[in-house]
């Protein structure tokens, strides 16, 4: 088998492709011929240097993967060969609220996924909806899910015909905006061209801000929203001073991530005069994985993907996720 490699913050150029033995399952686990890979903004954090959580050194990259298990060890339940299955990015996490407990994670203190064989344990496994291909599964684990955390998991009820702002065309504002729309809500996305609007309108938003043209957003938001601003606010620049503007009052900005090259500074007291809620935003565990997939099958929603590379030009997929061209998900296929 076949994998790659990277050292922390050793760059893109860092990767590189080794040889190994074909693994075997221990107990509990089993072994996945890998797909599809799918990269996330977590990846160029490692190749970087500046994750904010342990990269054991030399770690297989990429936390999210799809395939088809090929062999399995003893102690194994209910997982078979032939199944199609992913993996939770936390493969600790089954339910409930995040904690130290739950910091390993694939692709970081942990093996990912850039590898055409891959060892699992049958716990971190999900079945893939029976109408995605590899390619779409392998995008879930990280930005479906963190999506799926943003818009349900603060436990403050349906979303239907409330609204919800979603910030660019990145995995997690496409994801959050498919799944906001199934789930009855209004959706004002936010975005930098005329082309990428036309797209976010296909895909189901109800309204787009360009906020290149217009860089109060938040205000428009407002004007949007008959002054009363958004329920949801789905935070991934990391201008939360924005965001808390755009929210509404006992609304909730998830904050996501922080690819401004320099997020403002926030004044606390735009927090306390906005009233909303600040929840910051750890991808989720397995059990919401399992409920999303439940919204994937009965709304039939395909994942975005922008661009697919072959297993030999992963560097090349690292570069062009990091130019920011990208419309949706980078996809290495094995």
């Amino acid at each position: 088998m076949r994998s790659y490699h990277l050292n922390s913050g050793a760059g893109i150029t860092g990767l590189s492709i080794k040889e190994h033995p074909d693994p075997r399952p221990g107990p509990g686990q089993v072994l996945v011929a890998v797909r599809a890979a799918s990269l996330s903004y977590r990846e160029l954090m490692i190749a970087r240097g500046d994750y904010v959580l342990p990269v054991k050194p030399d770690v297989v990259p990429v936390s999210d993967g799809a395939g088809q298990i090929v062999a399995v060890g003893p102690g194994i339940r209910t997982a078979k060969i032939g199944d199609r299955v992913t993996a939770t990015l936390f493969p600790s996490w089954q339910d409930g609220p995040f904690g130290v407990q739950h910091l390993a994670q694939l692709g970081g203190s942990l093996d990912g996924m850039l590898t055409e064989l891959a060892l699992l344990d049958e716990s971190a496994l999900v079945p893939i909806p029976d109408h995605l291909s590899y390619q779409e599964a392998a995008t879930l684990p990280c930005a479906a899910v963190t999506a799926w955390n943003a818009l349900t998991g603060d436990g403050s009820g349906p979303l239907s015909g409330r609204t919800v702002v979603t910030q660019g065309s990145a995995g997690v504002s496409l994801f959050a905006l498919q799944f906001a729309k199934a789930l009855g809500a209004r959706v004002i996305a936010t975005t930098s061209s005329p082309a990428k609007a036309a797209r976010l309108v296909e895909l189901g938003a109800d309204e787009v801000i360009d906020y290149r043209t217009t860089p109060d957003w938040a205000a428009q938001v407002r004007e949007l929203t008959s002054g009363q601003g958004a329920e949801r606010v789905i935070d991934i620049a990391g201008d939360l001073s924005q965001s808390l503007k755009a929210a509404a009052i006992a609304g909730h900005v998830a904050s996501v991530g922080f690819v401004s090259a320099d997020p403002p500074l926030l004044d606390p007291r735009a927090i306390f005069n906005s009233g909303a809620t600040v929840r910051g935003i750890a991808v989720g565990s397995r059990a919401q994985f399992l409920a999303m997939n439940q919204l994937i099958e009965a709304h039939r929603i395909h994942p975005v993907i922008d661009r697919v590379f072959p297993f030999d030009q992963a560097p090349d997929a690292y570069r062009y996720y990091a130019s920011g061209q990208a419309f949706g998900k980078i996809v290495i296929t094995m």
